[in-house]
């Protein structure tokens, strides 16, 4: 039985928590609390909405975390994008990370559409 951890989505997510936190560790420490905080947060979310919805007992509820999973991908490219204009993070590091989350991004997508044809529920909104 496939589990959150046989997830290539989930796999790459996690990574990029591990990367993200050692990023905002170079970060002022002025900003421990603020933008580093959220930032981890967010990133956090997404692996972490991967395995809840992998757990729950049907495709309805395991979509809805996919979707806030989704969403959580969006906030940390957007803490991104404010801590490269805070000038805390360089625009070749900021561009790698924003690569690979629109990579997680498409991945998420590519298994919503999949669980979304199995169950037959091409009516609910993704």
């Amino acid at each position: 039985m496939m589990t959150w951890r046989d997830l290539e989505v989930w796999r790459k997510a996690h990574m990029l928590v591990l990367k993200t936190y050692k990023l905002v560790a170079a970060f002022p420490q002025e900003e421990k609390f603020r933008l580093a905080d959220q930032l981890c947060r967010a990133a956090i979310s997404v692996p972490a909405n991967i395995v809840e919805g992998q757990s729950r007992q049907t495709t309805k509820e395991y979509l809805q975390f996919l979707y806030h999973a989704r969403g959580s991908v969006e906030e940390t490219r957007y803490h991104l994008f404010l801590a490269r204009e805070l000038g805390y993070l360089d625009s070749a590091k900021y561009d790698e990370m924003e690569s690979e989350y629109q990579s997680v991004s498409k991945m998420l997508n590519g298994l919503i559409q999949s669980l979304k044809g199995k169950e037959g529920m091409k009516g609910i909104r993704g």
